[in-house]
């Protein structure tokens, strides 16, 4: 996919209302005040000597400041920030709303902009579960506040 319609995908879910439970969209996953768009998915990395993933991550992480690019034109620089005091938070006990709980979980920063017009946020990242899983380029769109 490219990222005019990576781009297309997150213009789309702004608009997009937002389901009342839990469960699989056409684009990922959503929930109550939130969608996550599965923009690209690599393979996994069970039979590889470590080069195979290094590109990966590089290639997803180029993707993502490309798509990041494009939504800078339209919404201004993104705040760009790690996860990993929300994930400490909701290791020590906090409750911690999704999507922000399960995205530092597996995402480590994010680039985060403000979609003026929507009342929405709207989050870029690279997910990766553990290190023989596939990378995601992952777009949030959401109306929960980063905490």
């Amino acid at each position: 996919m490219t990222s005019a319609l990576h781009l297309a995908t997150i213009v789309r879910l702004c608009s997009e209302a937002f389901p009342t439970e839990h469960g699989r969209s056409d684009v990922g996953t959503a929930g109550p005040g939130y969608h996550i768009a599965e923009l690209a998915t690599s393979e996994d990395f069970w039979e590889d000597d470590g080069t195979a993933r290094e590109e990966t991550e590089e290639q997803y992480e180029a993707d993502r400041d490309g798509l990041s690019a494009l939504l800078t034109r339209r919404w201004g620089c993104p705040r760009v920030f790690s996860l990993s005091s929300i994930f400490d938070r909701s290791m020590d006990g906090e409750d911690i709303p999704e999507p922000w709980g399960i995205l530092s979980s597996h995402v480590p920063d994010v680039h985060l902009w403000d979609a003026v017009g929507h009342d929405r946020w709207v989050v870029l990242g690279v997910s990766q579960w553990d290190k023989e899983l596939p990378f995601q380029l992952l777009a949030v769109v959401t109306e929960i506040d980063p905490p």
